[in-house]
């Protein structure tokens, strides 16, 4: 399944009225981490057709880093019925992603 670049403009649509579990990755793209981790999400969509996949660049919307008091990338926020449910920080393994997913 694709990766959806989230914004402000699409958050509402894509993330809060979303019927589907909805993992975000916020990112830069100065961040060596982030580069590190964008593959292992990026096989995660794929495997996972059930769960929407985001991106949210954290330098092209700030305003949704500080609603979600991000403050270290790269972080993923898991949403279940348009809340936020948990949060994983920092490089993971996708054996531990997988988990974080259940």
């Amino acid at each position: 399944m694709a990766i959806t670049t989230i914004n402000q403009n699409n958050f509402e649509e894509k993330v809060t009225k979303a019927t589907s579990p909805v993992l975000l990755d916020f990112w830069a793209a100065w961040c060596g981490p982030c580069t590190m981790l964008s593959p292992v999400v990026e096989e995660l969509a794929q495997e996972h057709p059930e769960i929407a996949f985001g991106k949210v660049n954290v330098d092209d919307a700030p305003e949704l880093a500080q609603k979600f008091q991000i403050s270290a990338i790269p972080t993923l926020l898991l949403f279940r019925d348009g809340k936020p449910v948990d949060m994983s920080i920092g490089v993971k393994s996708k054996a531990e992603l997988e988990a974080f997913l259940k």
